[in-house]
């Protein structure tokens, strides 16, 4: 699964993908994965790759300046 996963990364990183951080987390979730990619579109397409090895949840985010100006 290990080197699964090692191979998807560096696909991802060939598409754009950053990966800015990976943690292992206690409760819910057994690990939190932190990227940024282009769109949306990229993201999906990298994180269907991983959908054979685990479960995910995703979360778009913004910044909080972007969401300051959103509702400035």
């Amino acid at each position: 699964m290990l080197a699964e996963t090692h191979k998807l990364i560096e696909q991802g990183a060939k598409a754009g993908v950053k990966w800015l951080g990976m943690y292992w987390t206690l409760g819910r979730y057994d690990s939190v994965t932190i990227l940024e990619a282009p769109d949306e579109k990229t993201a999906m397409k990298v994180l269907i790759g991983v959908a054979d090895l685990v479960s995910t949840e995703t979360l778009v985010a913004i910044s909080r300046e972007d969401a300051k100006k959103l509702v400035a």
